[in-house]
């Protein structure tokens, strides 16, 4: 296989989150997807297997194969782009067809937009909510009333966990074997936990221990259910364009872009340049 390494939102190696890429995966076994990904070591690898029916695509951690996975899902688009050109990729995935386009913007940079499956949300039980807060070493006070925690869905699930001050989602250092434990009870792929600076810019991180990472630096999967959470809940005015910015107390800084449309029951577009490593 070649195997390819991409950041996904960010036009510096440096900074964004990396992804393995594999462009033509035909014919290599679950166990040998995930000992690669293992061995490449950025919390998700997309292996992609060609067919007249359109690109199938499965994402794997280091530790377990994910439902879907935004921010490989870019870096795929565009390493694909780079080498065929720029267009759409409607790519099959575990939780459906997730369509996504790319451009090449003036800079140079090609900017890939995915589109992903309807996004709904779900409460977080009393007892679910007090163990998670427990684990991230959070207290009922540190939370922004104003957005309530709701586990959300755009291709897996993310408790959206909001902080009252900037300061508390700086201080991240939480309880990894507690976390994980209520992870896999529930199957929360990360937690998106997150700031609003204003009405359309967002801070966000996301633990990320089922993957064997402590945090994800930009979480594309987190961006969109976040979108449909917002707009379920009537905390933006859809249609809206928000940004969300991510990795930055990791010093891996990340910016994603989030359109909102219209319409319950109509994908989040999320939008990220990515240049190979």
């Amino acid at each position: 296989m070649d195997v390819l390494r991409y950041v996904a939102f960010a036009t510096d190696p440096a900074g964004g989150n990396p992804a393995g890429v594999v462009l033509d995966a035909t014919g290599v076994d679950d166990a040998t997807m995930l000992a690669t990904a293992a061995e490449v070591g950025y919390s998700e690898t997309a292996f992609v297997v060609p067919s007249d029916d359109g690109p199938a695509v499965r994402y794997f951690s280091p530790l377990a194969e994910v439902p879907f996975c935004g921010h490989a899902t870019i870096a795929t688009a565009v390493a694909h782009a780079d080498r065929h050109g720029a267009g759409t990729l409607n790519l099959r995935t575990g939780v459906g067809v997730v369509p996504v386009t790319t451009a090449v913007a003036e800079d140079g940079t090609t900017v890939a937009t995915l589109v992903s499956v309807p996004p709904r949300t779900a409460p977080l039980a009393g007892p679910d909510l007090a163990e998670l807060l427990s684990a991230l070493r959070w207290s009922a006070d540190d939370l922004d009333p104003a957005l309530p925690p709701r586990a959300a869905y755009a291709g897996a699930w993310h408790p959206v966990i909001a902080a009252a001050e900037r300061g508390r989602l700086a201080d991240l250092d939480y309880d990894v074997p507690a976390l994980t434990a209520l992870m896999a009870r529930h199957g929360w792929t990360t937690i998106d936990l997150v700031w609003r600076e204003s009405p359309t810019l967002f801070h966000a991180r996301n633990p990320f221990p089922p993957g064997g990472v402590v945090e994800d630096p930009a979480t594309g999967a987190a961006a969109a259910a976040f979108g449909g959470y917002l707009r379920e809940l009537e905390l933006v005015a859809a249609p809206a364009t928000l940004t969300v910015r991510q990795g930055e107390d990791m010093g891996r800084p990340s910016t994603i872009t989030v359109t909102v449309p219209d319409g319950r029951d109509t994908g989040i577009a999320v939008t990220g340049a990515a240049v190979p490593i």
